[in-house]
């Protein structure tokens, strides 16, 4: 009897078999699921519009400003 080692290897005598295609199934199944799952995950994220992203730099700018404009021109409790 030849040991199993010794003998050719070619396209007859080597397949992935029945285990081979179960976990290919197995992991087609999964990407499919992950694909899903990710797309529901994307549609929950609301990208802020490049309007909006303007408009909070605008009242950002806007604040400092006010802010600076207010300790400058502060007045004391004194005057009153």
């Amino acid at each position: 009897m030849p040991a199993v080692y010794a003998m050719p290897l070619n396209d007859d005598t080597v397949s992935p078999g029945v285990l081979g295609f179960v976990v290919f199934l197995l992991l087609l199944a999964a990407t499919v699921f992950l694909i899903r799952s990710m797309g529901k995950q994307m549609k929950k994220i609301q990208a802020p519009r490049e309007a909006d992203l303007r408009q909070q730099e605008w009242e950002r700018a806007e604040a400092a400003k006010a802010a600076r404009a207010g300790t400058a021109a502060k007045p004391s409790d004194d005057d009153a």
